[in-house]
């Protein structure tokens, strides 16, 4: 064998082993993209549900939003009304209920009027929480 034909055999053998090192790279390849293209198809079947479920989750709480909204107008015209119906009610018996219990002061006020000249029945005393005694009923009270 000569030279020529030597190094005609190893660029023959150089390309063999070429080739079959690209064609185990492409088989490979071949199975990634055939997994990754399961793996896409299973997580499509899967998000389909999952965003409508998501969609009608959004829906429905939208719902209950329009539900409560109508509830919490509603609280507040009850309130203006109730706001509305105690002014009335005040303006309208205020004036006379004040002159009703000026009216039942007075008598009292005139009724013990009389009573002043009986003698007294009993000293009593009236305790007022956070009030302290002037300092000249402290020393009458003491001694």
């Amino acid at each position: 064998m000569t030279g020529g034909e030597v190094a005609g055999i190893l660029v023959a053998v150089f390309w063999a082993i070429l080739v079959s090192f690209l064609a185990v790279v492409l088989v490979r390849l071949a199975q990634t993209l055939k997994a990754t293209t399961k793996l896409v198809a299973d997580v499509t079947e899967q998000a389909v549900p999952l965003l409508a479920d998501a969609s009608a989750t959004v829906r429905s709480a939208q719902t209950q939003l329009d539900r409560v909204d109508a509830i919490a107008s509603d609280v507040q015209e009850v309130t203006s009304n109730a706001s509305a119906l105690s002014t009335t009610v005040a303006s309208t018996f205020g004036g006379p209920l004040v002159k009703v219990a000026a009216f039942g002061y007075g008598v009292r006020k005139a009724l013990g009027r009389d009573r002043q000249d009986a003698p007294p029945a009993r000293d009593r005393r009236t305790v007022i929480v956070g009030r302290t005694l002037p300092s000249a009923r402290r020393r009458k009270q003491k001694g």
